[in-house]
């Protein structure tokens, strides 16, 4: 894909050909000068407090250096992956080259995105994908900061991706997928922009004998927050045409990628 233009303005119109139709459409009648483009008409129902956190003023502040980092460490325990080590486990199960095109689905303010655009480089195209505004806008304000510019933000719904079909060479979700409304949807679209052959990164929560039956179930009601059990993931992603699955466990996490099929078996 070639390189055109600088800053966040020069990613995001780099993003306008993988959009559908209408997504394009919508797109480009946003005012100019808009720091992500916004393709989410209204709002999206909350699934619960720990989400309302994501879309408030104050978590967004603090969630690159504080917030998610401790809340990591919580869920991780003590002797689980850093986030520095996160974002190479999710490079590793990415495979990630030099003008490869990536989706970070909820990528929050922007930190793994970032990262992955400096493996990518300027023939590469980073888009980070999240529902909340303020994430989005703390995001830009970073990229802005500190570059690159071969990222583009977006704000849409991860049930309803607005990109065509095998647009990505590669897909990341991390620490999020818990919190969808409809997490198996997620993992539709996640599956359907790939290309065959792309490879998709995961970071969600797991039910372990860690975390008994009852107290899963009341974390769950309390939060919005799924606890899926320890084949779910892998077992949804080989369902979706995702081979070679890998799965890492780490307190009340899981790691899991794989690669999409490259063909379909003939019937």
């Amino acid at each position: 894909m070639a390189h055109e233009g600088a800053g966040p303005r020069g990613g995001l119109s780099r993003a306008l050909p993988l959009l559908t139709a209408t997504a394009r459409e919508r797109a480009e009648k946003l005012p100019p000068g808009a720091p992500y483009l916004d393709l989410i008409e209204g709002e999206l129902a909350s699934t619960g407090p720990a989400q309302d956190m994501m879309t408030g003023k104050s978590v967004p502040r603090v969630y690159e250096r504080y917030w998610r980092p401790a809340l990591g460490r919580m869920a991780k325990g003590l002797t689980g992956p850093s986030m520095a080590e996160e974002v190479r486990v999710a490079r590793l199960l990415l495979g990630l080259s030099v003008g490869n095109s990536v989706l970070d689905l909820a990528c929050g303010t922007g930190g793994f995105s970032r990262a992955f655009a400096s493996t990518v480089g300027d023939a590469g195209l980073v888009i980070g994908v999240d529902a909340s505004p303020t994430m989005l806008r703390r995001a830009a304000a970073e990229l802005e900061k500190r570059g690159p510019d071969n990222v583009a933000l977006l704000r849409a719904d991860a049930g309803a991706l607005p990109f065509e079909d095998s647009s990505f060479d590669a897909a990341c979700c991390f620490a999020a997928l818990h919190l969808f409304a409809e997490p198996m949807r997620g993992l539709d679209e996640l599956t359907r922009v790939l290309t065959p052959g792309g490879r998709i990164a995961l970071m969600t929560s797991v039910r372990r004998q860690l975390a008994p039956g009852p107290f899963a179930g009341m974390a769950e009601r309390l939060s919005g927050m799924r606890l899926f059990r320890q084949d779910e993931i892998v077992g949804a992603l080989q369902d979706r045409g995702v081979e070679d699955v890998h799965q890492r466990l780490s307190g009340m996490v899981q790691f899991v990628g794989g690669r999409l099929r490259r063909s379909t078996p003939s019937a």
